[in-house]
């Protein structure tokens, strides 16, 4: 439909709102995500974009193994806060946040330890999902990992749970 194409057309946005949402293939495909919620579409997923090229590094996206540090401070961090905020802010602002669920999470963690090139690796036995909206109380914290990080010590929560949790906000 003309309504659905519409969303994915930005040529006619407010420079202001693109600032807000970052110009880079995230910023836009978060702010399309965005609008195909307004026109009522009822599952939207955004991937993060692979900046290797861009940057120089053989791994692609949040795949720190190299520069791990480096990385989330002056590239990843900042451009996903600068996104997640605007989108968050604009949920709220039109109405959509209480009735839009909202996802943020990866494919998994990331060893407690740094390897030889500055980088971590991959590791599933602990990492991080954020949920907000669609009822979801704010500023709740559930599990804690020990104090490196490794392993989960208190109110694990298993992939099956953060599933769990989806299907029961939809």
């Amino acid at each position: 439909s003309t309504k659905l194409r519409s969303c994915f057309e930005l040529s006619h946005e407010d420079p202001r709102t693109l600032d807000r949402y970052g110009r880079t293939l995230f910023g836009h495909s978060t702010l399309m995500a965005r609008k195909l919620v307004e026109t009522g579409v009822r599952f939207v997923n955004v991937t993060w974009e692979y900046f290797s090229q861009r940057l120089g590094i053989p791994d692609f996206g949040w795949d720190t193994h190299e520069k791990n540090f480096t990385l989330l401070k002056h590239h990843f961090l900042p451009a996903l806060d600068h996104t997640f905020s605007a989108l968050m802010q604009d949920l709220e602002a039109r109405g959509l946040l209480d009735e839009t669920l909202v996802v943020l999470t990866s494919d998994m963690g990331r060893t407690p330890r740094v390897n030889a090139t500055a980088g971590r690796d991959h590791w599933t036995y602990c990492y991080s999902t954020v949920f907000a909206g669609a009822g979801i109380r704010g500023g709740g914290i559930h599990g804690a990992s020990d104090r490196d990080a490794a392993f989960v010590k208190d109110d694990p929560a298993s992939p099956a749970d953060v599933c769990a949790t989806i299907y029961h906000c939809l």
